[in-house]
């Protein structure tokens, strides 16, 4: 706190206190010792916590020390009269300087039932010391006044006071002391607080209350909204100091006005179909599954679905090898390497890379295939063999990054897993991840994304509140590969694999994949596509071929379109 102005008010009430436990410090004193002959040198000699408990007075003298000097802004006494000047000075300087209370009243109330060191912040980076043996633990009231304000901060504060060398008591030093939810990597300040929006509607206003799989979500994006500026109140905030975890509000000084409605970048009938999409593709939630529809045009989320609805957000926090899909990652590489659709490029039953056996979903030989007629039939050892003769190992996770924004840092206005592509440290661990598999890991966010990506011909990094920062990638694929690939694709979902999903419209670009789990359990289905400005990604654990479960998902969406 800064310092008093003349009239400000303090309030000090001495207190007993009783026992408990606590950590160690120390600084130190100057005494007089005898050096040998000739006079005596004052020399410093550390001072430091015993573990013997001062008497109840001497602490409650302590802590009324202690209390009314941080009370009056006498800020270096009220640090001095701690078992960590430097610490309790700095701290306490910085909450003077950042909370800015126009007047302080501490107010000592009694023994406190337990260490107040024994329920650090929530937000804490770091857990606090243990105690130290021989601890006092004591309580005082807090009352904190604002000149913007007519009422005031109030809150129970906690102390404990120590026994030091030179027989005098001292209050154990923590972040707590200021104030019991503050901790290590944590501080308070006042900041601007806005209130929540009133409720959540969709691009075109329409609300999104009724949609299960974003109930988990609404409240979360209605805490973190945006707010302008001249609606905005001011709080006492306490922040976690690495900015990962949301600011927590703990006293507003000046209300905020009210907010309107949120709107996101969702589209209602499209969320519909795709809370219809998941809830018949997992058999009503009894096996996983999730989607997620992006604008690629914009980023802009339309639509994410998690069945069960009310588990994990597996189509933003999913981490698991997303097959297939892949390949149109991997084919953008080979295109770059100088693959083209005619190249011949063989597709074995099996392949082996360094002793690693490796083999396709389908069990003939295909030896006549061209690099084109592997795309479109996924043919797992085609894109392993040559992939591995003409690809560096930091290939893939490199163009995954810089075209297609995998494993950048995404801020979608929600928790996301932005995907991970490892540079393998060989080819036997290289070949698996040319086909989605081995350390690969992804989510429906992802791979909609990727074929967003493909589509727009410029990554756009998903986002469900307008107008959000988006990272950008590195570069784009140039307009020869992108135009191959973009055909490579239509052609899976004309004549290849895409093929196979019912009702699939015939000018979508469409990925079907195929995830091996385990030895006898069943493959988890991936499909990807896009049309016109939509773009779709579906997994369902254990439904088989991309065809078979994730396919009909993303095709109930395609159909509808995105106008």
């Amino acid at each position: 706190m800064r310092e008093r102005n003349k009239g400000a008010k303090v309030g000090i009430v001495a207190v007993c206190g009783g026992a408990a436990v606590l950590g160690t410090a120390g600084y130190g004193v100057w005494e007089l010792t005898s050096g040998g002959p000739g006079p005596k040198a004052a020399v410093s000699s550390p001072r430091t916590v015993v573990a013997e408990a001062p008497a109840a007075g001497q602490a409650a003298a302590g802590a009324q020390a202690f209390l009314e000097a941080w009370a009056k802004g006498d800020l270096v006494k009220a640090g001095a009269l701690t078992d960590d000047p430097t610490a309790a000075t700095t701290a306490l300087t910085a909450f003077r300087d950042n909370v800015k209370p126009s007047a302080v009243s501490l107010t000592a109330s009694g023994p406190a039932a337990a260490s107040p060191s024994a329920s650090p912040s929530p937000s804490a980076s770091a857990s606090t010391a243990p105690p130290p043996p021989g601890l006092v633990p004591l309580t005082f009231k807090a009352v904190l006044e604002f000149a913007e304000s007519g009422t005031p901060w109030r809150y129970d504060g906690a102390i404990g006071v120590v026994k030091m060398s030179d027989g005098k008591p001292a209050v154990h030093w923590t972040p707590s002391v200021i104030h019991p939810r503050l901790g290590p990597g944590t501080s308070l300040a006042v900041k601007p607080v806005s209130s929540p929006p009133a409720s959540v509607v969709d691009r075109n206003g329409k609300s999104l209350a009724a949609f299960p799989s974003l109930t988990p979500l609404l409240d979360r994006l209605k805490a973190n909204a945006p707010s302008s500026p001249e609606n905005a109140g001011t709080g006492v905030v306490l922040t976690a100091d690495s900015g990962k975890t949301a600011a927590d509000p703990l006293f507003t000084i000046t209300a905020p006005k009210p907010q309107g409605p949120l709107k996101l970048t969702l589209d209602a009938a499209l969320q519909q179909a795709a809370e219809a999409a998941v809830q018949e593709q997992s058999k009503g939630g009894t096996r996983a599954a999730s989607l997620v529809a992006v604008e690629p045009s914009t980023g802009g989320v339309l639509a994410v679905a998690n069945a069960p609805a009310a588990g994990q957000n597996r189509a933003f926090l999913g981490a698991t090898a997303p097959g297939s899909t892949l390949k149109v990652v991997t084919a953008a590489a080979l295109l770059e390497a100088g693959v083209t659709p005619s190249t011949p490029v063989p597709c074995p039953s099996s392949t082996t890379v360094t002793g690693l056996p490796l083999h396709n979903d389908f069990p003939d030989a295909r030896p006549g295939n061209t690099f084109a007629d592997d795309f479109t039939q996924s043919c797992n050892t085609a894109f392993i063999d040559k992939s591995t003769e003409v690809l560096k190992p930091d290939t893939l996770p490199t163009l995954a990054k810089d075209v297609f924004g995998l494993g950048l840092n995404w801020k979608t206005g929600v928790t996301s897993f932005d995907a991970v592509i490892p540079t393998p440290g060989n080819a036997a661990s290289a070949a698996p991840q040319y086909i989605g598999q081995g350390a690969v890991q992804a989510n429906p966010l992802a791979m909609a994304s990727v074929a967003a990506t493909v589509q727009n011909g410029t990554f756009k990094q998903p986002i469900l509140v307008p107008g959000m920062q988006q990272v950008q990638a590195k570069r784009q694929l140039s307009g020869e590969v992108l135009n191959t690939l973009r055909s490579l694709m239509n052609q899976t979902t004309r004549t290849g694999t895409g093929a196979a999903v019912p009702g699939i419209p015939q000018d979508a670009g469409s990925k079907t994949g195929t995830t091996e789990i385990a030895d006898g359990k069943p493959t988890n289905s991936w499909f990807t596509a896009y049309r016109g400005n939509l773009a779709v990604a579906a997994e369902v654990e254990g439904g088989g071929h991309g065809g078979q479960a994730a396919g009909p998902a993303v095709v109930k969406l395609l159909k509808i379109g995105n106008q």
